[in-house]
């Protein structure tokens, strides 16, 4: 694949991860009445594992995504910029190392949890275990009950979808 494909390829990941995350905003940075956050947007952390682009791709679009939520005073700052965002990029590699597709979707499950949940307790001083626990929660239903299912049809269709 020539560099500027892939790089077209990542933007467009890019872009569509930081609309559906600024789209679905209440969903994706939570809210006061419920503290289980979905991001519909982590659904395509399991991009990488049929489209390589998708790594730098989601990573760039969760940068995106929080410096808009740090601008509307969501999240956790410039910390959710930084961290989180890292969180993003080393699921993003994790999955596209998995070995077997049902792994896929659990690194951003796992990634997540543990550096949102310890973020969010150095930054609020919220309860680690349940911090964690709830962003697990979040995340399995965005990467499984979302992801899963459509990198079941990215994979069927990767070549159709995915021109060489």
């Amino acid at each position: 694949m020539n560099k500027t494909r892939y790089l077209v390829q990542a933007a467009l990941i890019a872009a569509i991860y930081a609309v559906l995350t600024i789209a679905f905003a209440p969903l994706s940075f939570g809210s006061a009445q419920s503290p289980i956050q979905v991001r519909i947007s982590e659904a395509l952390t399991v991009l990488p594992a049929v489209f390589p682009p998708a790594i730098p791709g989601l990573y760039v679009g969760c940068v995106v995504s929080n410096i808009y939520g740090m601008s509307m005073g969501l999240g956790a700052g410039i910390f959710d910029v930084i961290f989180g965002s890292l969180a993003t990029l080393i699921a993003a590699y994790m999955s596209y190392k998995m070995p077997k597709k049902w792994l896929v979707p659990f690194p951003p499950v796992i990634v997540n949890a543990v550096v949102l949940g310890v973020l969010f307790k150095l930054v609020y001083n919220l309860p680690l275990l349940i911090t964690a626990g709830t962003i697990f929660v979040g995340q399995f239903i965005a990467c499984y009950a979302l992801g899963y299912p459509l990198l079941l049809i990215f994979d069927k269709y990767k070549d159709k979808i995915i021109s060489k």
